[in-house]
């Protein structure tokens, strides 16, 4: 909403009511639209005031965790970028089979709890922030990990889990925007996540980890680190985002239609496996509200992903391609 602002444009917020102060306290918001659950985001009310206001939806993470895919797909609102990729996003195995197919080294897939014969992280699907994942190394300590997210209605069934091999590695994800005006890819940042509680165990003795066991430990997302990749990994940063945009256009056209992550880890030797993507902005972005050491080898202004996706939309205005930007 800031690089919305920046680039001209009036804003309007669709936001929690438990919320609404919070973001009272910045000038870039220009308008709120106040519902009581996530969900309501999709509601015929909302969508009926966003067409009033001539609005744009930008899609991001949580409009994806909390909202059915198939109402998603039937807004009557514009949304910026490919709305059809967001199905794939949050359904794993879609996710799994654009990543394959766009040449990208992935973790092996688990297809069975009973198939776990070596370290594994079980995950939700969605967009769930590392909410609700665990490590598992065989059936026995899967289906103790499962019972544990049963119990505080996490998931429905063991089927609601999607179980893919642990791949050692420094954490990455990296930061894209594909103009599809100009057919061009550009890497924008990059950044490493901080979460609970897996992150807090290093600051705790190994003798005492033990004690605690690996199972109570959990991923949920609170917050942040920049990050700037030795300079010879770059190369492999930009055609990993060409391959997965040529791969995008192929199997959910329109294709990969500005920001999205690819997220994983890179290894001792410097490869890259991916473990994840986003098609979205994403909240890594944050870091970088007044551009990164990336987006300043690009623009000479101040480039966030955010105002980056409002310079697009003006771009688009400026030579009637709206229609190449929107679904």
């Amino acid at each position: 909403m800031k690089g919305a602002k920046d680039e001209g444009f009036k804003t309007v917020l669709i936001c929690k009511k438990e919320r609404k102060s919070l973001y009272r306290r910045f000038k870039f918001v220009d308008e709120i639209f106040e519902i009581e659950q996530n969900s309501e985001t999709i509601s015929s009310e909302c969508q009926e005031y966003l067409k009033e206001k001539s609005c744009i939806l930008i899609p991001h993470g949580s409009l994806i965790a909390y909202s059915d895919i198939d109402y998603i797909e039937q807004l009557s609102i514009p949304i910026f970028g490919n709305k059809w990729i967001l199905r794939w996003e949050a359904d794993r195995n879609l996710k799994q089979e654009l990543m394959s197919s766009a040449g990208l080294t992935t973790p092996q897939p688990v297809k069975s709890k009973h198939d776990i014969d070596r370290l594994c992280i079980v995950k939700l699907h969605g967009a769930a922030g590392g909410r609700g994942y665990f490590l598992a190394w065989n059936r026995e300590t899967f289906e103790k990990g499962a019972l544990d997210l049963l119990k505080q209605d996490v998931i429905k069934s063991e089927d609601d889990l999607y179980i893919q091999e642990y791949v050692r590695g420094v954490p990455v994800y990296l930061h894209y925007f594909y103009s599809a005006i100009n057919n061009e890819i550009e890497f924008l940042g990059a950044d490493r996540r901080y979460e609970t509680d897996i992150d807090g165990l290093g600051r705790i003795p190994a003798s005492h980890q033990l004690g605690i066991g690996i199972q109570t430990s959990s991923y949920n997302v609170i917050g942040n680190f920049p990050l700037v990749l030795r300079e010879s990994l770059l190369g492999k940063v930009f055609s990993m985002g060409e391959d997965f945009v040529r791969a995008a256009k192929q199997l959910v056209p329109p294709g990969m239609i500005g920001p999205f992550c690819l997220e994983g880890v890179c290894d001792a030797l410097g490869n890259f496996v991916t473990f994840e993507f986003s098609a979205r902005i994403v909240a890594g972005t944050n870091l970088y509200i007044m551009g990164s050491p990336y987006s300043s080898l690009i623009y000479d202004d101040p480039m966030s992903m955010g105002r980056r996706i409002a310079l697009e939309i003006k771009n688009a205005q400026n030579n009637a391609d709206m229609k190449n930007i929107l679904t």
